[in-house]
């Protein structure tokens, strides 16, 4: 009995890595080439399309947490990803282009993983194509986009997400240009290897001077001239506008503007930590650009995602000093996208509760962002393994963050429901500090991480001898470890 996944993007190259390292047959269904989208530009698998940053890979933020507990459970997006990073501060940022390749490399080495590259545009009703995995993520084809809403029984959910611009590094004036990281923060050492228990609590050290990020300082002046071309320029269209949404996490600079006049310079123009070594002073606001490739020539202006047509986005950032004469290697761009409504459709074992043989995975299921993306394949590949080795289906316990994660998309509030990062909030807090004294932010971070990652080890063992031990009844299709 083979799995079959629908979607060779992060989620889907997960899913088929977990189960094939377990000892399962997976076929991958990916559309590209043949069916290409608005926005991938190549034919790798787990293209990055939006930001090339994966975001904190620090102990003390929930994101960084199941970054660490990935890695501990063989991830290979985590493991391309430590191996293709970037200069980004306290983040984990990759080349795009080094980090796609690998992926691919890896599962079309794999000898257990064979790659289709067809459209698959509806729910199969082949019996031998299940366990079957959807994982199409956020740019589902029409077609199969309303066979899964008929599926599911609901009206299909989505909102609208945008790209960053990237700009060629050598077309920057530097003598505008100043680089630093913000309040000095800089990410040292090696990558760590998956599975490594070696993991200490601070991952953040002092920058060295240098800096991870260029830094485009404004004065008041020149801010208002960038805000008032902002908010007059053209955007582009977007089809059904009437009922245009965006994820708030991921609004476009231009929505963001039009909230009011400082909103930016609370937000993607955010000057604090930062010091112009030209002033001795914090700048009235300022533009981050952030490292897109190894070979450190493309840089990607963090938290400028826009839909403001191409030429007008080349006119109003031209305003922004130090891009005067920016030559941009890719314009920012909208594009839909569609997920379900996880806490009506998903299990915690990311199976579908109208048939346990159909799981869901990535941002088609109902998170936000590559590592809770890749997080859900993870989980969703190790679940389709267990149903064709008879096993029973386990989760990590929601004390970790990718069991917190998986809890969460299954049992949240299904009114109004939007895709969700991982945050600690959604985590059961810590037990109280000695002789009960309520714990400080910062303890109660390093608390939960630490608490998470021993529950993970521990269920790491169990499960490991759950697998040696003889296979259990054949038929079982849920069990969830709380």
């Amino acid at each position: 009995m083979n799995i079959h996944i629908i979607g060779g993007g992060l989620a889907g190259c997960e899913a088929a890595w977990q189960a094939a390292s377990l000892g399962v047959h997976v076929v991958v269904h990916e559309m590209r080439p043949v069916q290409p989208t608005a926005v991938h530009k190549t034919d790798r698998l787990s293209e990055l399309v939006c930001s090339n940053s994966f975001r904190g890979d620090k102990l003390d933020n929930a994101v960084g947490l199941l970054k660490e507990e990935m890695r501990r459970l063989g991830s290979l997006v985590m493991k391309a990803a430590d191996e293709n990073r970037v200069p980004a501060g306290a983040a984990l940022a990759v080349d795009r282009e080094r980090f796609s390749q690998a992926v691919t490399d890896a599962i079309h080495a794999h000898p257990n993983i064979t790659v289709i590259r067809e459209e698959v545009s509806a729910i199969p009703t082949d019996p031998a194509m299940f366990p079957l995995i959807v994982a199409t993520g956020p740019l589902t084809s029409q077609s199969l986009s309303a066979d899964v809403a008929a599926l599911v029984g609901a009206e299909h959910l989505y909102f609208y997400d945008a790209i960053s611009p990237i700009v060629l590094a050598e077309s920057l004036d530097m003598s505008k240009v100043f680089r630093a990281s913000r309040w000095g923060r800089s990410l040292r050492g090696p990558a760590r290897s998956p599975g490594s228990s070696d993991v200490p609590v601070v991952a953040c050290g002092v920058d060295d001077g240098e800096g991870d990020y260029l830094n485009c300082p404004l004065t008041e002046e020149e801010y208002g001239r960038f805000y008032d071309a902002l908010v007059t320029a053209e955007s582009a269209t977007v089809h059904d506008l009437d009922k245009e949404k965006f994820f708030e996490g991921c609004l476009p600079i231009e929505v963001m503007a039009h909230r009011g006049r400082d909103t930016l310079r609370f937000g993607p123009m955010k000057p604090v930590g930062l010091i112009d070594p030209r002033t001795g002073r914090s700048p009235y606001a300022a533009v981050q650009l952030r490292q897109d490739n190894l070979a450190g020539d493309h840089f990607s202006l963090v938290g400028f995602q826009t839909q403001v047509k191409w030429g007008e986005q080349a006119r109003v950032l031209r305003l922004i000093p130090g891009l005067e004469n920016a030559e941009f290697v890719r314009f920012g761009m909208v594009h839909r996208n569609t997920y379900i409504n996880g806490p009506r459709v998903l299990r915690e074992t990311w199976q579908t509760r109208m048939r346990p043989d159909l799981l869901f995975a990535g941002q088609i299921s109902g998170v936000e962002g590559y590592v809770e993306s890749a997080a859900s394949g993870l989980i969703a590949g190790r679940t389709a393994a267990a149903l064709v080795r008879g096993e029973e289906p386990r989760v990590p316990p929601r004390t970790t963050a990718i069991g917190a994660l998986a809890y969460y998309v299954s049992h949240a509030d299904p009114r109004g429901y939007q895709p969700t990062n991982i945050t600690f909030g959604i985590m059961p807090p810590p037990d109280a500090g000695l002789h009960g004294r309520r714990l400080k932010k910062e303890e109660r971070k390093t608390a939960t991480s630490m608490r998470a990652l021993a529950a993970l080890d521990e269920w790491i063992g169990h499960a490991s001898a759950a697998r040696a031990a003889p296979r259990q009844a054949q038929g079982t299709v849920s069990g969830v470890e709380r």
